[in-house]
């Protein structure tokens, strides 16, 4: 009567929610921080320089974090390359994969 939900399509859907609920949470903390911002500047006119501050650490840590993961695909790109046949890509992946491998399409005869 029921559809069977399988334990590992039901363990990803629980890490999907899991990660929706903290990327909100994350939205959620930076929209008050940044309308405390906004109430504190309107009352203090000088303080609008100070908040260019907090997005220049950010952006330094996500340009760092990019250039982390690039090393660990180039990396894990050479190691496949070296020790088995296949032709593999870096790509982004919604299961955290660094490297897919390419599957040729073959003609049905």
């Amino acid at each position: 009567m029921f559809p069977r939900i399988e334990p590992e399509s039901s363990a990803l859907a629980g890490f999907q929610n899991k990660n929706r609920v903290a990327i909100l949470a994350e939205l959620d903390k930076e929209k008050r921080k940044l309308l405390m911002q906004n109430q504190s500047s309107t009352n203090h006119p000088g303080a609008s320089i100070a908040l260019s501050r907090p997005a220049l650490n950010k952006d330094f840590r996500d340009h760092a974090e990019q250039q982390h993961i690039a090393a660990q695909q180039k990396a894990a790109l050479q190691h496949a390359h070296a020790h088995s046949s296949g032709y593999f890509i870096t790509q982004d992946s919604a299961f955290g994969n660094l490297i897919l491998p390419v599957l040729p399409r073959l003609d049905p005869e």
